[in-house]
């Protein structure tokens, strides 16, 4: 045997080889088969080449992968990790073959090629070794929300600097997820639980891939991200099993550069107030025209000082003219480590020493960690790197010719423990908060924790209940503020009386939690639009793919319980606000429910436009639900975040664990396995997790 390939009912890849690297090569084999088109896509983002084929709406993304210098940090990354960690770079090098080899294959042997490629006038595209570092480094260089700082600087300079923690939470811009765990004294087995669910862009096909990977060194199902050999982020060995949300920490530093051109080149001003050189080239991309036409071929200028990329600007600017060049210093370019040291020791780990070990080599994106095993071990804790610097760099961009804005060392990641037998995090105040600037509110957490205590033990089969509970904790600024008006029409006063004894639970099939949101709709729009608020919604011309961190509206509708409970809010009548946002919609109710309008908006590179697109389906849930299928109030409806998978991983018997993703295990469109989960997913119920290779089928080919 050197690898099988095996199928569930969910054609779901079951895995088996002879050694690692065997197994590497077949998961880089079928995830080519399963999803070549988007291996295809993320190779091109992650070399910011994506604009060739998706037009001009991608050239800003592929801007920044190159001024960044995404491929190359990966490449300098892929080089260290040679001399390093030969062992694992050999693993990476056998995914890479096996990824090469499946996306030869692709469409042959019975398969459906992927129609995309048609559509682009593309073949699949090699891999390099390097290749899934930078597909990890792309991934995840907006995750912890750099661009939030250039937020912070804009907001404060129109209201002032107590204007920033108003606005603090996490917005459109960001990512998250649920995450539990309850200790073996807390369930009915005596073995712990894990359960969550990581919230991401919703993308056609999905983010994760669940797969199952045995050899004589390990047997692990887990969710994997396509394109990454191994299990990094949530994964069951048998005897122990682990799960991430997002830290929330601050670990990218902008910095405001002086730049100026020489006979020689660039230079940049330091903080010793001498002018060094700056390495400097330049890169074309090639944008594709409309419906296959020949576009244009773009230059761009890639500057590096001594902090690092210049991300935005240069020595003659913004677009618009405004003096500005920002530079961007992040871990793996400082250090040339992703941490992928991490994920064989991930795969071999029989215990929460183990993981915990191999945490020690994780960088990015940085994550709270819980974990547990079969004797009884727990373990909750941060794991990832974030530089030791002065508070100011945390907050806004610095000036690079200052003193006293360098890295010095790197943060101990901080440790937690269990409370009443649990641990919950949801991405707000924990573990992480000395780590970072802006975490979620604590609803979903204080609703999590809340359900948990509700019952003294708790199996794996009651875990899903928890996934979809859809209360929303932030109704309650809104709705108190309803309830302190008078003097209303008589249709504004019963829908005040109908939303003050409404449930508080945002039901795809509930008519009140549609007009809760079409008059928190209507209170984002009105402040936003006042006089004092207005001037903030014209940005600085930083580069468009930063521009959602910085748009007026969403960051409103995401800190609406904050600017409503606020002392004061810059002398706004915020009083006025909703109750003209209440007459508003009394006068215009909603027709149906909140699913008429809070429908799934997932994501695909050059989908089939021949025919108009069917509307998504209607969601439960809402931002700061457990159930997080995130609109965006005042912009949209419609969600294009939410939960990216579910599982639940039960320590007393892995096959108790269940799993489920929003579409389904394969990317072609389609094919059998492309959205066969999704009804799982809407409904909350999981497919269970096999592990037994009798109950699964054999494919007939490697």
């Amino acid at each position: 045997m050197s690898a099988e390939t095996y199928r569930d009912a969910w054609g779901i890849p079951h895995l088996r080889a002879d050694s690692a690297d065997e197994l590497a090569r077949a998961q880089g084999r079928v995830t080519a088969r399963d999803r070549a088109w988007q291996l295809e896509v993320e190779r091109h983002r992650a070399q910011g080449t994506s604009a060739s084929f998706l037009g001009p709406e991608a050239l800003s993304w592929d801007r920044l992968a190159r001024r960044a210098r995404l491929a190359d940090t990966a490449r300098r990354c892929y080089a260290a990790l040679e001399q390093k960690d030969p062992e694992t770079a050999a693993w990476v090098r056998a995914y890479v073959d096996g990824v090469n080899a499946g996306l030869a294959d692709h469409g042959q042997d019975g398969g459906t090629a992927a129609p995309e490629f048609t559509r682009a006038g593309l073949t699949p595209g090699r891999w390099e070794p390097w290749t899934p570092l930078a597909v990890w480094l792309a991934t995840h260089i907006l995750f912890a929300g750099f661009p939030a700082k250039l937020w912070r600087e804009h907001i404060t300079t129109h209201l002032g600097p107590e204007a920033a923690a108003l606005f603090a939470t996490d917005g459109p811009g960001t990512a998250g997820s649920n995450g539990w765990l309850v200790g073996g004294d807390r369930t009915t087995t005596g073995h712990a639980v894990i359960a969550g669910d990581p919230h991401r862009w919703i993308e056609d096909p999905g983010v994760y891939q669940q797969i199952h990977l045995s050899c004589p060194e390990f047997d692990v199902v887990g969710l994997a991200v396509p394109g990454i050999p191994g299990i990094a982020h949530f994964g069951h060995t048998g005897t122990v099993a682990w799960a991430i949300t997002n830290a929330m920490s601050d670990y990218q530093d902008l910095y405001r550069e002086r730049l100026r051109r020489t006979g020689a080149g660039v230079e940049a001003l330091g903080p010793d107030g001498t002018w060094h050189r700056a390495a400097r080239h330049t890169e074309l991309i090639r944008v594709a025209g409309e419906k296959g036409t020949e576009g244009e071929t773009v230059e761009v200028e890639v500057i590096e000082t001594d902090r690092g990329p210049v991300i935005a600007g240069g020595p003659e600017g913004l677009d618009d003219g405004t003096p500005a060049a920002l530079s961007l210093r992040y871990p793996p370019r400082v250090t040339a480590d992703l941490g992928f040291g991490a994920l064989l020791p991930l795969l071999r780990a029989r215990g929460v020493a183990d993981v915990d070990r191999a945490l020690d080599a994780w960088a990015e994106p940085v994550n709270v960690v819980q974990a547990a095993d079969t004797e009884g071990g727990l373990l909750h804790r941060v794991a990832g790197r974030v530089p030791v610097r002065p508070d100011a760099n945390r907050l806004r961009p610095v000036p690079a010719w200052e003193p006293g804005h360098e890295w010095d060392g790197w943060h101990t990641p901080p440790r937690a423990g269990l409370t009443d037998g649990v641990a919950v995090m949801a991405n707000q105040r924990g573990p992480a908060t000395p780590l970072g600037i802006e975490f979620a509110p604590p609803h979903r957490a204080d609703r999590i924790t809340a359900l948990l205590a509700a019952k003294e033990r708790w199996s794996a089969a009651d875990m899903p209940a928890i996934h979809v509970d859809t209360h929303l904790g932030s109704a309650a600024a809104l709705l108190d503020r309803l309830a302190g008006l008078d003097g209303l029409t008589p249709e504004a006063a019963a829908l005040r009386d109908r939303l003050l004894a409404w449930d508080r639970h945002m039901d795809a099939d509930s008519a009140d939690a549609a007009r809760y949101a079409a008059v928190r709709t209507e209170v984002v729009r009105r402040l936003a639009a006042h006089p004092v608020l207005a001037p903030a919604s014209v940005p600085p011309a930083y580069p468009e793919v930063l521009q959602p961190w910085l748009a007026l509206v969403p960051r409103v509708g995401h800190a609406l319980e904050h600017l409503l409970r606020a002392e004061d809010l810059y002398g706004i009548d915020r009083a006025a606000a909703v109750r003209a946002a209440l007459e508003e919609v009394a006068a215009r109710p909603p027709a149906g429910t909140w699913g008429d309008t809070h429908r799934l908006a997932a994501w695909r590179a050059l989908p089939d436009t021949t025919s108009a697109p069917a509307p998504g389906p209607r969601l439960s849930g809402d931002h700061d639900c457990v159930l997080c299928t995130s609109p965006v109030p005042g912009v949209t409806d419609r969600a294009a975040r939410g939960p990216a998978a579910r599982y639940v991983w039960d320590l007393a018997d892995r096959g108790n664990s269940r799993w489920a993703v929003p579409h389904g295990a394969w990317g072609t469109p389609g094919s059998p396995h492309h959205r066969d989960q999704q009804r799982l997913w809407l409904s909350g119920d999981l497919a269970p997790v096999i592990t037994d290779f009798d109950q699964l089928t054999k494919e007939s080919h490697a």
